[in-house]
Formats: C-alpha cells, sequence, structure tokens
C-alpha cells in the first residue's frame, strides 16, 4: 500500500517506521527538516518538505495513488483540514486525523471523518486498567465503537455454552484459549476452567458484558 502520513513528531514517525518495515510504500511531510531525523536510518520510505494542506506538495507525495493518509500534526485545525482535503478532493479511500480535543474528534466524526483522540483513547484504557480485575481491553476497531477483550472465564459460565454468551449487536465470543491453544468460538463449546475467552463489544455495552460475566 502506499500511504502518506502528514507529522513527522513522534506518533508520525513511529507509524511511519512500523508501516515501512510492514513492507508498505510511505511518504512523510512536514515542514520542519528536523523532524526528519526522528525516523532513523532503518527508514525505507520518502520524504517532503512542505505542508500538509499544500495542494502541491501532496500531489508531489503522490496523494492521488495513496491507499491511505494519515494526518498527525500537533495541531487539531490542520489534521482536520488535510484530512478533509486528502478525502474529499482526491478521494484517498482510508483517511484518518489525529485530534486531541474528545469534543472536536466527536464534531468531526458526524461529519464522516474519520478521528483518533489519544486523550480519548488514554483515557479509556486506563479506565478499563482500574475497573475490571477480569476483563482486559486489549484493542479497540474504528474509532473506539468496538473494543476486544479478554476475560478469564468466571465459575457462573463454567459448563455453559458459547451461545449463552452472546448478546446480538451488543458483545459475541470470537474465539477461547484453553490449554494454550486457541480456537474459534462456536455456539455449542462449552466452557471450561481456566479458559480465557476472547470477545467483541461495542463500547457502550461493557456494562452489559460486565454483568453477563458477573463482574457487577
Amino acid at each position: 500500500m502506499k500511504i502518506i502520513i502528514v507529522g513527522c513528531g513522534r506518533i508520525g514517525s513511529k507509524l511511519a517506521h512500523d508501516l515501512s518495515l510492514g513492507g508498505h510504500h510511505v511518504t512523510v511531510i512536514d515542514s520542519n527538516p528536523a523532524a526528519f531525523d526522528r525516523l532513523g536510518r532503518g527508514f525505507k520510505g520518502e520524504t517532503i518538505l512542505g505542508v500538509g494542506f499544500d495542494r502541491n506538495v501532496l500531489v508531489q507525495a503522490g496523494i492521488e495513488r495513496a491507499d491511505g493518509f494519515a494526518a498527525v500534526t500537533p495541531s487539531d485545525e490542520t489534521n482536520v483540514t488535510v484530512a478533509r482535503l486528502a478525502r474529499q478532493m482526491f478521494r484517498v479511500p482510508r483517511v484518518v486525523a489525529r485530534v486531541y480535543e474528545p469534543g472536536k474528534a466527536k464534531i468531526y466524526r458526524r461529519l464522516g471523518l474519520q478521528t483518533i483522540s489519544p486523550i480519548e483513547l488514554g483515557s479509556k484504557r486506563l479506565a478499563d486498567l482500574l475497573s475490571f480485575s477480569s476483563l482486559e481491553t486489549v484493542a479497540s476497531i474504528g474509532n473506539g465503537e468496538v473494543h476486544i477483550v479478554n476475560a478469564e472465564v468466571p465459575a457462573i459460565l463454567v459448563g455453559r455454552s458459547v451461545g449463552d454468551l452472546v448478546e446480538p449487536g451488543e458483545f459475541q465470543v470470537m474465539a477461547i484459549t484453553r490449554n494454550g491453544k486457541t480456537f474459534l468460538a462456536a455456539r455449542t463449546i462449552v466452557f471450561a476452567y481456566g479458559d480465557l475467552i476472547h470477545l467483541a463489544v461495542n463500547s457502550a455495552s461493557m456494562g452489559g458484558l460486565k454483568a453477563a460475566l458477573g463482574l457487577q
């Protein structure tokens, strides 16, 4: 995939480095030439000096052929402006903007712009770690609407089937790890002591999942 990243700060440089190692063709844009030093010698992508909302700079970066675009400068306004430009003018299929303020992030999502708020995601992760002793959030999908969580099977579920821990549209069991081996969870599989359950759950349904697991 060809991916363009605007902003070469700590997140932008780490993102560029990881995507490059993953075999993607990465181009990084930043207005500060010193920022590219964060990429390190192992970075195999391209760098362009300029501002992300300059159409000529974007064309030079190959935005007309881009599969993905990330705006991760320190400015919320710049990130949103650049992301909307990539999405609306150049029709890049996958566009994400980092927005610091959670309130702004929600507004931009309503406008159809996919955003990531480090404050919002970090706060949710900290709350999960502080609130749950047996329920661990390991990943979030989209803008945090869906979580992937791990849970040790509670005593109340031992001997019951996977189908008993499914609430359509709210949460469902994806897989089970048992005796060191992980397998997809069919609805007829019966929970056993020591099972680690891997679930997908809507963020708004965490309370319901906790209740189903007997954690409330």
